[in-house]
């Protein structure tokens, strides 16, 4: 056999394990070997390609394993998960920047054609953008700068131009690769647009944001694929640019919104507009709750970012055992986009090794919700909010929640009436059938523990 049928060969196999993750991934039972095997297929490629360009030897290789593996375990053990959106917008701009410096490099190439140029200049461009717009989503999932939307008068126009700019820039780069000018202006332009067009979304659209910037790291390295010539940069940039958008419009599906309106509508940044709400706010101690718990037939856990915050799961997953030891029936409510990316309640409750055949999706939750005697949102103020089913002025509305205001009785753990990511005021506290309980989530809950083990 050829070295050139083993390469192909080999890329053959990581293509194929990074298939075959991709399918593992999508159910709960197999997704830790869909990770491995994943994980696998891209260590593969990677050695594959290195030995094949002699790029460096199997020494440096190796070194370059133990070190990456030992810092991916670090990383995994030490990153509280309160913290993992924040990571995943990381490994974004990574991926990002990654496909910019692969496409400045492979300017160096000989006898480069247009169709390599044009790919050149957009592993360059996306690559930049998803660079610096991932900084930008890391910096609002951080709170090192502000998750409200920041707008400003013409800034449709300012990012239009930039668009526009950037247009202009890679007909002339195309035109033109010999003079440095175009390229520093591609980096430049598309790393401006990056920021511009992340600064006007709110913190309530960052799960929606994640998904597509991941989606833009893998158009990057495809881009950057084609202007290599490396067939398996091309089919794992493909899959995960094409599993990011199919996630990115679930996602918009479930806000009820179109991406346009997730990146140009500036959410939450109208904050006057929305109807005043009327009502008295009724708190209630976990020791007049334990009561109607300790009564109740059903009871459904709405969890949310202030979960993770308080680090309540492990809590809540002990509070389930100790209700349905008492003969109570308790299940978890999913919104499609509460946390901060993706699936981050899913990850959050699996931590705490409570069953996927619990938790019950926003469609699913919903038609049930009326049956439930007590429902208990931990920290989801947004998934819950009343006022995007009820008030057409509201900012969210028309945006599916889960009703958890037509439970029986609606407990909500909040550590104050301050106001969610998307900083919206929510009538659900102010409805007769609600009572909150202030203070940290998890001591409210091992307190609900304590009462209820006495």
């Amino acid at each position: 056999m050829s070295g050139v049928m083993l390469i192909n060969l080999s890329y053959t196999v990581a293509a194929v394990l990074f298939i075959l993750g991709l399918k593992f991934l999508g159910s709960p039972e197999t997704a830790r070997r869909g990770n491995a095997l994943s994980s696998l297929g891209m260590l593969l490629a990677v050695v594959v390609t290195l030995l094949d360009h002699s790029i460096i030897d199997y020494r440096w290789i190796l070194l370059g394993i133990v070190s990456g593996a030992l810092i991916g375990a670090l990383a995994a053990r030490l990153v509280a998960m309160t913290a993992m959106p924040e990571m995943v917008a990381l490994f974004n701009g990574f991926g990002g920047i990654a496909s910019l410096l692969v496409g400045c490099i492979a300017l160096s190439q000989p006898l480069l054609d247009r169709f390599i140029l044009l790919t050149i200049f957009m592993s360059i461009m996306i690559g930049g953008v998803t660079f610096s717009g991932s900084l930008v989503a890391w910096g609002k999932l951080s709170e090192k700068i502000t998750g409200r939307p920041l707008v400003f008068n013409g800034q449709r126009f300012v990012n239009g131009g930039l668009l526009l700019a950037n247009i202009v820039c890679g007909v002339m780069f195309v035109q033109h690769p010999d003079q440095a000018l175009w390229l520093v202006l591609a980096v430049l332009l598309s790393t401006s647009l990056g920021v511009m067009t992340l600064l006007p979304i709110g913190g309530a659209d960052m799960p929606v944001v994640i998904s597509l910037l991941n989606s833009y790291s893998g158009l990057a390295a495809c881009a950057a694929g084609f202007a290599i010539s490396n067939n398996i940069l091309i089919v794992a940039g493909s899959l995960v640019g094409a599993s990011g958008i199919i996630l990115t419009n679930i996602m918009c599906k479930a806000m009820n919104r179109s991406l346009a309106n997730v990146l140009f509508s500036g959410f939450g940044a109208a904050s006057g507009a929305s109807k005043k709400i009327e009502g008295d706010v009724k708190a209630i101690t976990t020791e007049d709750a334990f009561y109607i718990l300790e009564a109740a037939q059903s009871v459904v856990v709405i969890p949310g970012y202030g979960m993770a915050v308080a680090q309540a799961q492990h809590g809540v997953k002990e509070l389930q055992g100790l209700l349905e030891k008492n003969g109570c029936e308790v299940v978890y409510a999913i919104h499609p986009v509460a946390g901060r990316m993706p699936g981050h309640m899913n990850v959050l409750l699996a931590e705490a090794d409570v069953s996927y055949d619990l938790l019950l999706e926003m469609d699913d939750i919903n038609p049930r919700m009326e049956t439930f005697d007590v429902a208990i949102v931990i920290g989801a103020n947004d998934v819950v909010n009343t006022a995007a089913r009820d008030s057409e002025s509201s900012q969210i509305y028309g945006m599916p929640i889960i009703n958890a205001d037509y439970a029986r009785t609606v407990f909500v753990l909040k550590r104050s009436m301050a106001s969610g990511f998307a900083g919206l005021d929510n009538p659900l506290f102010y409805k007769d059938n609600t009572r909150m309980i202030f203070g940290d989530a998890k001591e409210t809950v091992n307190k609900l523990i304590r009462e209820l083990s006495s």
